[in-house]
């Protein structure tokens, strides 16, 4: 019936990583730099931060797409919603298991993407303050790390 669904969670998707990187770079490296700090901090702390306030954030408008777009039956917000919502599933796995590894599950995917993610990761987190930031997005990695990751899983496999 509604063909075009997909199609708009995953254009949500899309967004939602742009929306995250603007968020992340100029929100939370600027005015809300109080409940990102903690996540730069090098020594073990405790299982929550205070950046995880970010995650109610980010829920929100997912929340609000999927309920009122059911209520009122504009199902464009509901895929919308689903998309913001499939968002943060992957930002959970990606970010908080295979990254920072605050869960054992996922241990290590050996692919160039993945490595690349890592690295783009560590990057931005050898700063410790809020200035000088870089790499701020989680899915699009500057492809100086893609290429990185390319050339060391290919020696890693022997087949440079």
């Amino acid at each position: 019936m509604y063909w075009w669904g997909p199609l708009v969670l995953i254009l949500a998707f899309m967004v939602t990583e742009v929306c995250a990187w603007a968020a992340h770079k100029y929100l939370m490296h600027g005015p809300m730099w109080f409940f990102h700090s903690d996540h730069h901090v090098v020594e073990e702390g405790p299982f929550f931060e205070r950046n995880d306030v970010f995650f109610l954030i980010f829920a929100i408008p997912s929340w609000l797409g999927i309920m009122l777009g059911i209520i009122y039956q504009y199902y464009f917000f509901v895929w919308f919603g689903f998309g913001i919502a499939a968002y943060g599933l992957a930002y959970f796995l990606i970010h908080d298991v295979f990254i920072h590894r605050r869960f054992k599950w996922i241990r290590d995917i050996d692919t160039p993407y993945f490595l690349a993610i890592r690295k783009a990761h560590k990057v931005h987190h050898k700063h410790q303050v809020k200035e000088d930031g870089e790499c701020f997005g989680m899915l699009w990695v500057p492809r100086k790390y893609y290429k990185e990751a390319k050339k060391a899983f290919a020696l890693k496999k022997g087949n440079a």
